[in-house]
């Protein structure tokens, strides 16, 4: 047979004296905490309002392409993307962009610029790049929210521009979060 188990209540000390607030704790800090119909009223607006998932356009990939390039004018050419022409789930498409170049000192790619029409940020990433690098190469995963043309423009180190892309079909889109 089993004995059954009780459990000891051992009773806390009382303060002696004035209570101080713990250092650290909200008191102390001259806050005090939110009311549980604020916090519950607070999530409740939260879950019922809407969010509206951002979304760029080609003008805003154009003006991010601008900000990267000012004035220079940009040719298509040396510029080679690798990226599937359908993906399955938009959370994480392989991209290889590669540019022909013979990363010597006089002739190099400094840097890769990515950017995309609709995804809620146009621009998605830069990789700097050099001689030391050997190759101009650069091998990564991103998100796409959209079917949508995706843009590499490499940096040379002349200060020209060439550019590559590639159209590309989602069809289970990612990057819904709002920009706030």
């Amino acid at each position: 047979m089993r004995q059954r188990e009780t459990k000891r209540v051992i009773p806390r000390p009382q303060a002696e004296g004035s209570l101080r607030p713990q250092e650290g704790s909200l008191a102390a800090l001259g806050m005090t905490a939110l009311p549980r119909r604020a916090v519950f009223a607070g999530a409740l607006a939260i879950t019922v309002v809407p969010l509206a998932a951002a979304h760029a356009t080609p003008d805003a990939m154009a003006a991010a392409i601008k900000e990267v390039t000012g004035d220079a004018a940009v040719r298509e050419a040396k510029v080679k993307l690798d990226i599937p022409p359908l993906v399955e789930n938009g959370n994480a498409v392989p991209l290889t962009v590669s540019v022909e170049s013979p990363m010597s000192e006089q002739d190099h790619v400094k840097a890769i610029h990515v950017f995309n029409e609709k995804n809620p940020q146009p621009h998605v990433f830069d990789a700097r790049l050099g001689p030391p690098n050997g190759k101009a190469e650069i091998a990564t995963r991103i998100k796409l929210n959209d079917s949508q043309r995706v843009v590499a423009i490499a940096e040379l180190s002349s200060g020209a521009f060439v550019s590559g892309s590639a159209e590309v079909i989602v069809t289970l889109a990612a990057c819904v979060e709002d920009l706030t």
